[in-house]
């Protein structure tokens, strides 16, 4: 891949994960969890026992979890939304471990999860060690090997079966989580609220029914790469009114982007393009490249760059959790509508 080192992170552990030590090597993995201490929440108790169905099965909780590990590359946005801080967490996005976005920075608190993963490799060691009595993969790639050796650990939901990895809908993946902490109508309530919001961007933005949309990614010179229409962050950017352009139907394979050098770079051409630079400075020299100026909606100024860093709209935007989306709807809507009007 010759993606930008933090998408770099991202699109390998989609390709391929696997374990960092045998279960031999996990001690108490193989016991059952300690209990946890701490009261029941409030209604959680009516919410179990609950069995959720996943890529290799189904697992029963008999009641609330207290210990829980997230190995997703975003669940633990989601496990913060219900006000749950999770004892282990992946950090794919190694530059601002878990806290310093600003949708999520006072979520935390003063408390920091242990790394059980950078986006490749969960640590079952450090899984173990964290006695758990819920492990969260939703937006993961979570292998039957890593499935077996992990619900030896804990209870272990593993993504939906339903789509390819890494590609699960916010709506699922919140309304899974929250199946899984006792808190169903939390979620759903949550849901209920995104969707409200982009019902009332469709409504006040009618310029963008219809206008095609293409989301790329240029943090490499003269290499640049072309999300496919499955990916979480196209779609997200669809309910907000655009059209996926269909230029790319089948153009994509498993859902993962499309490689273009210069010479292939008219595939971008659309009514409405939203680029993905690493950061702010990249900016630059995306629109210094010949053959991208040349492009007629980068003349028309037609493109949205949604950066990584400062601001952090491209990392919202990858996210895509129930915590960020408001935040990426907030921020980005109005440099949205100047494009679209622009046709």
């Amino acid at each position: 891949m010759f993606f930008s080192p933090l998408r770099r992170k991202l699109v390998t552990a989609a390709l391929a994960v696997s374990v960092v030590v045998p279960v031999a090597a996990c001690g108490g993995g193989q016991t059952t969890p300690a209990p946890a201490a701490g009261q029941a929440t409030p209604g959680a108790v009516a919410a179990f026992p609950v069995a959720i169905e996943h890529k290799f099965g189904s697992t029963t909780l008999k009641a609330e979890p207290k210990r829980v590990v997230t190995v997703g590359q975003t669940d633990h946005e989601v496990v913060l939304a219900f006000g749950v801080k999770p004892l282990g967490a992946t950090d794919w996005f190694g530059e601002r471990p878990f806290a310093n976005w600003p949708w999520i920075d006072s979520k935390w608190g003063d408390a920091r999860p242990e790394v059980i993963s950078n986006g490749s490799e969960p640590n079952l060691e450090k899984i173990a060690a964290l006695r758990p009595d819920l492990i969260i993969g939703q937006y993961a790639g979570i292998t039957k090997e890593q499935y077996e050796k992990l619900s030896k650990i804990a209870p272990t939901v593993a993504q939906n079966g339903k789509y390819e990895d890494y590609s699960a809908p916010w709506r699922e993946t919140t309304l899974t989580i929250g199946k899984a902490l006792g808190k169903p109508a939390e979620a759903q309530r949550m849901v209920t609220d995104v969707e409200a919001k982009f019902d009332r961007i469709r409504k006040d933005h009618p310029e963008f029914g219809g206008r095609k949309l293409i989301v790329g990614d240029g943090s490499a010179p003269g290499k640049w790469g072309v999300f496919s229409p499955k990916d979480p962050r196209v779609t997200l950017l669809a309910e907000l009114g655009f059209q996926v352009d269909p230029k790319l139907d089948g153009k994509t394979k498993d859902g993962t982007p499309i490689e273009v050098g210069d010479e292939g770079l008219d595939l971008v051409e659309t009514d409405v393009l939203v680029m993905l630079p690493e950061k702010a400075d990249d900016v630059t020299r995306i629109k210094q490249n010949p053959v991208y100026a040349n492009l007629a909606v980068a003349k028309a100024d037609r493109v949205i760059y949604m950066p990584y860093q400062k601001p952090s709209t491209g990392a919202a935007l990858s996210f895509a959790t129930v915590l960020s989306i408001p935040y990426m709807i907030d921020e980005v809507v109005p440099s949205l509508s100047a494009a679209a009007k622009k046709l």
